[in-house]
């Protein structure tokens, strides 16, 4: 999930149970995945030095580069993607800008990040360099057993309560697609689903266990729309941004989380590993599900 730069860490812990909340987070969160903040400066002074027609025919203009490059032209006038200068990045305007590096640094904004990436490509520092979560760096306290074992229960009712608040608002189809909807329908109208609110660990573990079939789709839905850049059916770091990097500062055992779904360390998450994460016995595991 789309404006990345007003950041809104509205998943906290047992807020997760709020869906009004992600409706903002999906406009922040969708951001990390698609060329937040690049600003294509190169397109934009090209075309104030030539006439219009001229620059209606910029080869730039529908050539789309990765998050950290913009596009400029060679000689024979090609479009290429070349690394963005930091400095060329717009100012952050407060700290709801700055981002933290897996370096442990903290960055102006999204745009300075990924900029400054794009220059180390092909170093190991730069293989090893991810956007770890949004806002200044900052000590994480170490994720204990015991609440590993607690995040994906609020993270299962959090998914399942954002679909419903999808559905009931969504009335343009600009939310869920009609297939989803269908599925998304039979949660919202059976009687037994946990209304949305902060629930007891105990109570969600129950419900869980209880009404196991409403929790398939959304985890699956989850993935789907992670699952972009390319959609392989598999997970990277770099997909997994828009969920985790507004997450990390309220919910520290997210990391260790993820770095648990990636059960054989091949550094992608397939589907299989993400549904057996959230509970999903392998047998619902469905393919069709995240369409």
């Amino acid at each position: 999930m789309r404006v990345w730069i007003v950041f809104v860490l509205c998943l906290a812990g047992h807020a997760m149970a709020a869906p009004v909340s992600y409706i903002v987070c999906v406009c922040v969160c969708v951001c990390v995945g698609a060329n937040p903040v690049q600003i294509e400066v190169g397109e934009f002074d090209e075309a104030i030095e030539v006439v219009e027609d001229v620059a209606a025919e910029n080869p730039c203009l529908n050539h789309h580069c990765k998050k950290g490059k913009v596009c400029e032209v060679d000689e024979s006038n090609t479009p290429m993607c070349v690394c963005q200068d930091p400095s060329t990045c717009p100012a952050a305007e407060g700290e709801f800008e700055h981002v933290c590096g897996t370096d442990n640094k903290t960055y102006d904004s999204s745009c300075h990040f990924f900029a400054t990436k794009c220059t180390l490509e092909g170093t190991k520092k730069g293989h090893k360099l991810h956007l770890d979560y949004i806002g200044p760096c900052k000590f994480i306290e170490p994720c204990m057993d015991t609440e590993l074992n607690e995040f994906p229960l609020r993270m299962r009712d959090w998914l399942k309560n954002v679909l419903v608040t999808l559905y009931e608002r969504d009335e343009d189809n600009n939310l869920l697609t009609e297939k989803q909807k269908l599925r998304v329908k039979k949660i919202y109208e059976n009687e037994k689903r946990l209304q949305a609110g902060e629930h007891s660990l105990d109570l969600l573990a129950h419900d869980f266990e209880k009404n196991y079939n409403m929790y398939i789709f959304p985890v699956h839905w989850q993935f789907g729309q992670l699952d972009q850049h390319p959609v392989d059916g598999y997970l990277t770091h770099t997909e997994l941004s828009p969920l985790r990097a507004p997450l990390i500062p309220m919910e520290h055992c997210t990391t260790r989380f993820f770095e648990q779904c990636d059960a054989d360390s091949d550094k992608y998450i397939a589907l299989e590993e993400w549904a057996a994460c959230f509970g999903i016995k392998e047998q619902d595991v469905d393919k069709d599900l995240i369409i």
